[in-house]
């Protein structure tokens, strides 16, 4: 039995996994709204007033696991029933107000919201804005901001209070990174998931007769410890996908191109997260012309593989919500069919009894260690530099890598007012990269290590050796086609 980060982990596996389940069983048409009274039998609650809110909640969870609101082009939602235990922001006085002399906090208030009442500082929170000024002012540290954790986590500014008091997303400003999903504490937000889809791609290339690939990330290495990453491969395979390729192969073809491109253009930004990419056309669109125009190693991974097969299915399985996303636009040229989380992808294990501890290993070993490096913060830019090196190339890369949108916020700032100390930006939405993605299973600073090491095992591999595999396979693939015609 898995021991989860949270109950709400928990909760949301359970309800993948029966999901998954019934789908497997062709029987998510006439059983699904069985899954709220089989996940909280009763009759006691445990998380909430009652059951029947407790299953109303689940039922609002089942919903997400199919897909959402199909109306609704974000791939996070609030789930309203959930959403009602946080308070509302606001500043507040604490029991360490000393009721000073010189109440700098009253004078700092520009809405004269502040008064002093049995000598300790009150505020009208008819008047207040929350604009922090008495924060900054008390030398007590004696107000305090109380915000509702989704909106202090989310990166882009995106959520905030509705009329209703419950949390509601801004889609124009939402860049998709999953981090309020991961900071609710009451999991009142969910990222959607096509965890069906995906079951009935795998179903169909039984039936059709194309094959299923599942593109796995370099950030799996570790997350479904103690399995080892070959029982893993092994047990995709068992899932059904007739085939499974590294994405850090895609992220050794994009550090080939992406290098050529940097010394081409002389300053560039990344293009592997779309969460920073989204945050750069939203938040700085005059910045959109320093977006490397090289795919994502997801997108570069499932163009490689739909050139061999056009009628293949590709699944990408990874950390990041924002990848799904990004599977759905144009640029992504429908090199990809779905995008699972590792969340998703141990439902999919657990509906199919499937122990990974138990199966044989199978071998998967095509990337170099730069393009598995990918994962962690730096791993872009050290790539890039790599195979500038192995190109013999004459130019200096001068690297930033950002961790968090915090610091990828403080490198644009400097790109627009001419004054980054650098020519190449590597943005990673979440701190410290990929390997503390959001759909991941386990959020550790060892994940880190996890992927050092998996890279590792790559060692002597170079980039350009990488990437010429594949290449030769087009190459004779070709010749293969005009030698018939």
């Amino acid at each position: 039995m898995r021991t989860f980060e949270t109950k709400i982990q928990e909760l949301k596996t359970s309800v993948l996994t029966e999901v998954a389940r019934l789908t497997w069983e062709d029987r998510s048409q006439t059983s699904v709204l069985d899954i709220p009274e089989k996940i909280i039998p009763g009759p006691e609650a445990s998380l909430r007033c009652c059951i029947y809110k407790e299953r109303a909640i689940i039922n609002s969870r089942v919903k997400m696991a199919m897909g959402g609101d199909k109306t609704n082009p974000c791939v996070v939602e609030v789930l309203p029933i959930a959403c009602d235990e946080c308070p509302v922001t606001e500043m507040t006085v604490s029991a360490s107000c000393r009721g000073c002399l010189a109440t700098r906090c009253v004078h700092a208030c520009p809405k004269d919201a502040i008064t002093i009442v049995n000598h300790r500082a009150q505020i009208d929170h008819q008047k207040c804005i929350t604009c922090g000024k008495c924060l900054t002012a008390c030398q007590y540290s004696a107000i305090v901001k109380t915000q509702r954790p989704c909106e202090k986590g989310c990166p882009a500014g995106a959520i905030s209070m509705g009329p209703d008091k419950k949390a509601s997303i801004d889609i124009n400003k939402c860049i998709s990174c999953g981090n309020c999903v991961y900071q609710c504490p009451f999991g009142a937000i969910q990222d959607k998931s096509w965890i069906t889809d995906a079951i009935q791609m795998l179903r169909g290339g039984e039936h059709w007769g194309y094959k299923t690939y599942a593109v796995i990330a370099p950030s799996i290495a570790g997350q479904f410890a103690p399995a080892t990453y070959g029982q893993l491969v092994a047990g995709l395979k068992a899932l059904g996908f007739s085939g499974v390729a590294e994405v850090a192969l895609g992220a050794d073809m994009v550090a080939d191109r992406e290098s050529d491109e940097l010394m081409e253009r002389g300053v560039l930004t990344s293009s592997c997260c779309p969460g920073f990419v989204g945050y750069v056309k939203k938040k700085h669109p005059e910045l959109d012309k320093y977006v490397s125009h090289t795919p994502s190693p997801m997108v570069m991974i499932g163009l490689h593989l739909k050139e061999k097969e056009p009628d293949a299915k590709v699944v990408f399985i990874g950390p990041c919500v924002a990848k799904k996303k990004e599977f759905q636009l144009g640029r992504t040229m429908n090199a990809i069919d779905c995008v699972l989380t590792y969340e998703e992808l141990f439902a999919l294990f657990e509906s199919k009894d499937i122990d990974l501890t138990k199966l044989e290993e199978a071998e998967l070993d095509e990337a170099s260690p730069f393009g598995r490096n990918f994962a962690r913060s730096g791993g872009v830019a050290q790539a890039v530099v790599q195979a500038l090196q192995e190109k013999n190339a004459d130019f200096e890369v001068k690297a930033v890598p950002c961790s968090g949108i915090s610091q990828c916020e403080m490198a644009l700032l400097k790109l627009k007012l001419g004054k980054l100390e650098g020519n190449f930006i590597e943005g990673m939405a979440c701190e410290g990269g990929c390997v503390q993605g959001a759909g991941c299973l386990v959020r550790s600073p060892r994940n880190r290590l996890d992927v050092e090491n998996h890279a590792k095992e790559a060692q002597g591999r170079t980039i350009l050796a990488a990437v010429s595999a594949p290449k030769a396979q087009a190459a004779a693939k070709t010749e293969s086609k005009t030698e018939k015609a």
